[in-house]
């Protein structure tokens, strides 16, 4: 409860209550508006801690499963708070323009943010020495050009599990390509907006900076919350690996050893009876004057079958 008072009085002073004037409201933030003042709709902060606590687990989730999450405001007041959250937190983001077809459309994207990225190889390695200054100019005021605008999505291979936008009227293309690729939407709404158009939204004045401020902060600590746990995760699960690693080395060694007592084991049972048969094979050389007549009464003993031939012969 303390908590949550203390998040009460931070909102407050932020001023992010302030809705817009009644004559502008979208009647569907009804739900969402503590009263009417002076003409201007004041906004639940109740409501707004809900929606911002449900917003900030669900991100937390998305962020501890290694899935990225688009951060999207190109007005004014949002740039540079989203643009410096967004690079905390190694985070795509977009905060100049957005591009039709930026999520629908992402291998042609792809392409112009390869292309970017090979003119900054050149410039860097010294490929563009070679050519003449006014087109190493042009180069270089072209690649400046697309990363002012595609700056912040150069390292997402690919389309991102989340957006996160300030203001969805003003981010209406870039809701609806997230909507049409169906990834989870979560945008701060406010009372001149429809909170129905987002998967999670969290009712605030989306215009004073200290308001976007505030927000972006909140959610980008369970962000890097939930990265933080996936590192941790991540390295239980390689001290496990060495573990058992070990494990199964110390098995195989005992196995070795065991596998070698029984092979000398056996080696000197062969030995020890080599021995005697050699030993009980002398006295019998020596009891016949010749030593190969010796021999032949054991071969006569050793077919069952000879001994027929003493019988009467057959007529």
């Amino acid at each position: 409860m303390e908590e949550n008072k203390s998040l009460h009085q931070q909102l407050l002073e932020a001023g992010v209550h302030f809705g817009h004037l009644k004559k502008k409201w979208n009647p569907k933030m009804l739900p969402y508006i503590f009263a009417e003042k002076n003409g201007i709709h004041i906004i639940d902060l109740n409501k707004t801690i809900e929606g911002l606590e449900e917003s900030a687990a669900a991100l937390k989730s998305i962020a501890k499963s290694g899935k990225k999450i688009m951060f999207v405001a190109t007005k004014k007041q949002a740039k540079e708070i989203v643009s410096e959250a967004a690079a905390k937190m190694n985070m795509p983001y977009v905060t100049e323009r957005w591009l039709g077809g930026m999520l629908t459309n992402f291998q042609t994207i792809r392409k112009s943010v390869k292309k970017m990225q090979s003119i900054e190889k050149m410039l860097e390695d010294g490929t563009m020495d070679s050519v003449t200054k006014k087109e190493r100019l042009t180069l270089s005021r072209s690649k400046e050009k697309m990363e002012k605008v595609l700056g912040g999505i150069s390292q997402m291979g690919r389309t991102p599990a989340a957006l996160f936008m300030v203001d969805i009227s003003h981010e209406h293309i870039a809701l609806a390509e997230a909507k049409r690729l169906g990834i989870t939407t979560f945008a701060m709404v406010d009372t001149n907006s429809d909170p129905t158009k987002v998967d999670f939204a969290i009712p605030a004045n989306d215009d004073a900076t200290k308001s976007i401020a505030i927000i972006t902060q909140y959610l980008m600590a369970a962000i890097l919350e939930g990265l933080e746990e996936r590192s941790q995760n991540k390295e239980e699960e390689v001290e496990e690996e060495v573990s058992e690693a070990k494990g199964r080395g110390m098995d195989m060694t005992e196995e070795e050893g065991e596998k070698g007592e029984r092979r000398g084991r056996g080696a000197g049972r062969g030995a020890g009876a080599g021995r005697t048969g050699g030993g009980a094979g002398r006295p019998g050389g020596a009891g016949g004057n010749r030593p190969g007549g010796a021999g032949r009464p054991g071969g006569a003993g050793s077919r069952p079958g000879g001994g027929a031939r003493t019988g009467a012969p057959k007529r």
